[in-house]
């Protein structure tokens, strides 16, 4: 009995020791749990707050963009409104762009090992008057680069002598009384040679050296009308030199020739071989064409497709002659729009003088291309008027100087 009993108790305490161990190691998975789901929790709350940030960071980055998109349609809207104004936003962000890369260059003299403050200060008062002359050359640019696109024929001027053409439009509108005696062949001849040569011999020295005397490019694509005139007077028709006598006011159109029932809108461009017609040009052209037809030839009953019915026939037709070449998108428009064009032309010389007949009491008088008259006096429309090459010969087939012409009348 004594035997059981030990055995028992021996058994009892195996038991205990055995479940004390089993508490222990449940005890430790425990703990061990417990950090584990710990750490989980840390770092589930580390990705918590970092999704957090991120999704503060692109509600920033939504505001910033949706202000950036406000701002950017602001801006268009401004750069719109103030397009026939020169841009000046657009003039004042570049000069203020140029002014933060000139400013680097101070902040260098200031913060340097050994500061320069003088020369900083000095700087900056430059930056300040380039900034502003920065602006007001994008200023002039953009403006000038709008008219250029509402008005192709600007460009034409680009080359030229402004302040000879100033001078010729302004002589246009001079008016001479008898007092003044002005005569234009003066312009190219001494004072000595003025007075001791014979009429012929004076007035073909000026009309010689007119010719052969260097010209500026507008004189030169002056002379370029002149020239597309004379071959299509020398072809039947009536001819109205309307670039040269109107100027800026021609509309686009140099030529306007007739004959028969057809008339030819003319525009001549004599550009030097490194430029290049572009649609705008096409575009002007036949849209100065239709004022033309607008103006002249619409009745109150006519529609637009009757002007697409006389361009189609002949009636009507818009014609370039220009002394360089054609972009190919400005042949696709022309070809597309019955503008027809020639490339490549030359400038050839041609008899000058004008002999023409009054109409009013039938005097034969003869015009030089420096006369005042000049472009205003069509040859053709009457029998024997013709274009020599010498005085001469004008004088020979009985025709006499042209007198000053005062706004009302001939004078000698």
């Amino acid at each position: 009995m004594k035997d059981y009993n030990n055995i028992l108790f021996y058994v009892l305490i195996i038991c205990f020791i055995y479940h004390m161990i089993k508490i222990h190691m449940v005890k430790k998975d425990s703990e061990k749990l417990m950090e584990e789901n710990n750490k989980r929790e840390e770092c589930l709350n580390k990705l918590t707050t970092q999704l957090d940030s991120e999704k503060n960071n692109l509600e920033e980055q939504k505001i910033y963009l949706e202000n950036q998109k406000n701002k950017l349609l602001d801006d268009i809207k401004i750069i719109c409104e103030e397009k026939s104004k020169g841009f000046p936003w657009l003039a004042k962000a570049y000069s203020e762009y140029f002014e933060l890369k000139d400013m680097e260059l101070v902040k260098h003299l200031l913060y340097k090992k050994r500061p320069a403050s003088k020369s900083a200060n000095i700087l900056k008062n430059y930056i300040k008057e380039k900034k502003d002359l920065n602006k007001e050359y994008k200023i002039a640019k953009y403006t000038l680069d709008y008219y250029e696109n509402l008005f192709p024929w600007l460009v034409d001027l680009q080359d030229g002598d402004l302040d000879n053409l100033i001078e010729v439009n302004q002589e246009t509108n001079t008016k001479y009384n008898d007092e003044e005696s002005h005569d234009s062949v003066r312009k190219y001849l001494t004072d000595g040679e003025y007075k001791n040569l014979s009429t012929i011999e004076k007035c073909q020295l000026a009309l010689d050296r007119y010719w052969n005397r260097n010209k500026s490019k507008w004189e030169i694509g002056k002379d370029f009308e002149r020239y597309i005139g004379y071959k299509y007077e020398k072809s039947g028709h009536s001819v109205k030199y309307e670039g040269i006598v109107k100027g800026l006011e021609d509309m686009g159109r140099d030529l306007i020739c007739k004959k028969n029932n057809s008339i030819s809108i003319i525009q001549c461009k004599y550009w030097s071989k490194s430029k290049v017609i572009h649609e705008k040009h096409i575009n002007q052209l036949f849209g100065t064409t239709v004022m033309y037809w607008i103006q002249n030839l619409k009745s109150k009953d006519m529609k637009m497709e009757d002007f697409f019915k006389m361009l189609k026939s002949g009636l009507i037709t818009p014609i370039l002659y220009t002394s360089t070449i054609l972009s190919p998108t400005a042949k696709d428009f022309a070809d597309a729009l019955g503008v027809e064009y020639f490339k490549n032309c030359s400038l050839e010389k041609y008899p000058l003088i004008k002999c023409n007949i009054s109409s009013r009491d039938g005097s034969k008088i003869y015009h030089l291309p420096f006369d005042q008259q000049y472009d205003k006096v069509q040859i053709g429309q009457r029998k024997d008027e013709i274009y020599v090459e010498t005085i001469k010969e004008a004088e020979e087939l009985g025709f006499r100087r042209a007198y000053r012409w005062n706004g009302n009348s001939s004078v000698g």
